[in-house]
């Protein structure tokens, strides 16, 4: 806990009922620590933020022009999907196009995330499959990689799949770590994810958000970057975080939120990149900390700021939606 600091508190009553912990550093495209709060090395798992770190081989080895994918269909690699019927078309062209069954996803299913937000009403039991998986466009991109590169299917989350292996050797080369120095786990999803320290994680984000600036991933980066911007509704869903922010954002924010606490914005035209980890997972702290830290960075104009006061979440409301509390960023960033 030495390596972290108080981020949110939340108050009922003019009483301290919650603090949520945890650190953030803001890099440039080197590595080179500019801000941080806490340890800005403190290790942990990038979750669904490495998707787009884990589309680098198939765009790399040219896989949407052997396919004929178009820039929503690399958004959906990258996406942390709701399971929209937007989302599900975009997941069934690419398997289309690679020429394999949704049945061969092997992310799982569950119930789509717009139920959770209310987006639509919830869904029947037996209404939703893989397809619906928040991960089933980065699964389906696994699955056209294989097709592309004639390797195995059925063992593609292996960690000693080549797949996996050149997702591996990619991450490390991104985010200016050794392979060996990647800690594996497997990931929700059933794929394997890496932990890093969150400097790292964070110079990973200003390089693609650098895009052909890039001296080894820049057309891939640049792609990707630009799916992402183009189409953040594919990147998350209706009421979603991610798409809030790169509409705040105006095309120059790349984001991605991953489970368990986890959030990356970078700046295009800044080459800059903020990643940050809330200790205890939390969700409202997160988006509490996250547009406090991009505030006291000067990233927002008053437009934005309005635009992402919501996600603050600064008051704590009862049911009957009376203001019962309130929610505060305690953090100060120190510049390095």
């Amino acid at each position: 806990m030495a390596s972290l600091v108080p981020f949110v508190e939340t108050f009922r009553g003019g009483t301290r009922e919650c603090v949520h912990f945890g650190a953030l550093a803001v890099t440039d495209t080197r590595g080179r620590v500019l801000a941080q709060a806490g340890d800005p090395h403190w290790v942990t798992f990038a979750r669904s933020t490495l998707k787009p770190l884990q589309a680098l081989p198939f765009v790399q080895g040219g896989g949407m022009q052997h396919f004929g994918l178009a820039s929503t269909h690399l958004a959906l690699l990258c996406a942390s999907h709701s399971g929209e019927p937007m989302h599900v078309r975009q997941v069934e062209q690419i398997l289309g196009k690679a020429g394999v069954g949704y049945q061969r996803l092997q992310c799982g299913c569950h119930v789509p995330m717009f139920a959770e937000l209310g987006a639509y009403p919830p869904p029947a039991p037996g209404s939703y499959d893989q397809r619906h998986h928040n991960c089933s466009g980065k699964h389906s991109g696994f699955l056209a990689y294989c097709v592309q590169h004639e390797v195995d299917l059925d063992t593609y989350l292996d960690p000693a799949h080549p797949l996996q292996q050149a997702i591996r050797g990619a991450v490390a080369e991104a985010v200016g770590l050794q392979e060996h120095q990647l800690a594996m786990g497997i990931d929700g999803c059933s794929a394997p994810n890496y932990a890093m320290p969150l400097a790292h994680l964070a110079q990973g984000f200003a390089r693609l958000a650098g895009g052909t600036r890039d001296p080894r991933f820049g057309e891939s980066f640049a792609a990707l970057a630009d799916a992402m911007t183009a189409h953040p509704e594919l990147v998350s869903g209706t009421g979603r975080n991610d798409l809030a922010f790169m509409q705040a954002g105006r095309g120059d924010w790349v984001t991605k939120i991953g489970a368990d606490g986890v959030q990356v914005v970078a700046s295009r035209s800044r080459g800059e990149a903020l990643a940050l980890k809330v200790a205890d997972g939390n969700k409202l702290a997160l988006y509490a900390a996250a547009v406090e830290a991009l505030d006291q960075l000067g990233w927002l104009d008053e437009a934005q700021r309005e635009a992402l006061r919501p996600w603050r979440q600064e008051t704590i409301a009862s049911v009957r939606g009376a203001a019962v509390g309130e929610r505060k960023a305690v953090f100060r960033l120190e510049r390095g």
